[in-house]
């Protein structure tokens, strides 16, 4: 396949991750939170499932790679969808994709602390960077001055994704990307079942009765989710991470305009500086990087 192809494909990836923090934003007009997140993580489960039925390419995992799936699970999709939707109720579409792609800057001191890798003085450098343009988004640039709840909330579904990608890593050593990514993402579906049922519980579960809402959930759980993850992950194999990886600069920005147009969220000066540090911030971190894995393994779960 010519690579004329394939970039086109990371561009439309950038295009679909950005509209998709857009299209979660609009749609908790019509769902609840975690009823939101719930239905849409079992629409793209089922998806999943139905690709690895089809191309019978699924091995039973080992012991140690159940715990490892579990972990990824619990953190890379409950505990990182939950604060994502809650945050987004609070916050804006902007935002949530500005902090969101704070992730390998986070990943990097993780696998400092937990993982002793090494972390230059260059890598240290960014980190500080972009995290100078949180500040700024988080201070400045959400729906009203100060920290809001929203944004608080995002970067906790942010760490939550750092955290998993760390136990992806160790993953990808004995599993290719899509199995992990079927398997952590089936898991994560489960365990949040319980936390649909407390939301029902508490009066707070509410749903959309418009179909054509409910047909834009399933678009971006299949497209904007799952076709877009497989074609990521195409793009790295033919192009490169580090091609690839300049395509993840784009959906913020994408995010902050087609909200700007369709939610009639405003563009603060705020975001888009502290965007650019941050991004400034991620380019620094991977300067002579050659390692594929940070946001490589599986789709993005978030937007």
């Amino acid at each position: 396949m010519p690579d004329r192809t394939i970039l086109l494909k990371l561009w439309g990836v950038s295009l679909l991750w950005g509209g998709n923090y857009v299209a979660s934003a609009y749609m908790l007009r019509e769902f609840s939170p975690i009823f939101l997140s719930f239905a849409r993580l079992v629409v793209m489960s089922l998806f999943l499932i139905s690709v690895a039925m089809i191309r019978h390419s699924m091995r039973k995992p080992s012991r140690s790679e159940i715990g490892l799936l579990l972990l990824a699970g619990i953190s890379g999709t409950l505990i990182n969808q939950l604060f994502y939707f809650t945050g987004l109720q609070h916050s804006t579409a902007g935002n949530a994709a500005l902090i969101i792609a704070l992730s390998p800057i986070a990943t990097t001191l993780l696998s400092r602390i937990f993982m002793k890798e090494e972390i230059t003085l260059v890598k240290i450098t960014g980190a500080i960077v972009a995290l100078v343009g949180v500040v700024c988004i988080v201070l400045y640039g959400g729906k009203e001055l100060g920290i809001s709840k929203g944004d608080v909330y995002l970067l906790m579904a942010m760490l939550g994704m750092s955290v998993s990608l760390l136990f992806i890593r160790k993953l990808t050593v004995s599993m290719s990307s899509y199995e992990v990514t079927i398997y952590s993402t089936v898991i994560g579906t489960i365990l949040m079942s319980p936390a649909v049922g407390v939301e029902a519980w508490n009066g707070q579960l509410h749903g959309s009765h418009n179909w054509l809402v409910w047909l834009l959930l399933i678009t971006v759980a299949v497209i904007g989710q799952g076709l877009a993850g497989f074609w990521w992950n195409q793009g790295i194999a033919v192009v490169g991470p580090s091609t690839s990886a300049m395509f993840m600069n784009i959906p913020p920005f994408v995010a902050i305009i087609v909200s700007f147009f369709v939610l009639g969220d405003p563009i603060k000066a705020a975001q888009i500086g502290g965007g650019i540090l941050i991004l400034a911030g991620v380019a620094i971190t991977n300067m002579k990087r050659r390692q594929p894995q940070v946001r490589t393994a599986g789709v993005d779960v978030n937007g």
